[in-house]
């Protein structure tokens, strides 16, 4: 699975790449046809805390699965799209 990382107004730091990796890639192993993942950051326009913005958009066959997080850290924004992401998964592969 090719792993491609777009950030808009921010540079991600290394421990944030690692941890994005290593969480993304643990995907695969719910569903093997996986062709790419795309995640985009995003810190968002707000006046609360919580403005940190994680999509992460799997290209599989058939639809796209989209998901989309924002809290108060690109780590814990990263986590939930993960684990929405990995619910999706397991549901499209029991119905495939």
């Amino acid at each position: 699975m090719k792993i491609t990382v777009q950030s808009i107004g921010l540079t991600p730091h290394e421990p944030l790449e690692e941890h994005l990796n290593k969480k993304v890639s643990k995907l695969d192993t719910f569903y093997d046809k996986i062709q790419e993942c795309q995640v985009h950051l995003k810190v968002e326009n707000t006046n609360t805390k919580d403005n940190k913005t994680a999509e992460i958009r799997l290209v599989v066959p058939g639809d796209d699965i989209v998901v989309k997080k924002t809290t108060d850290s690109f780590e814990e924004s990263l986590d939930q799209c993960v684990d929405a992401a990995k619910k999706l998964l397991i549901k499209k592969k029991e119905m495939a």
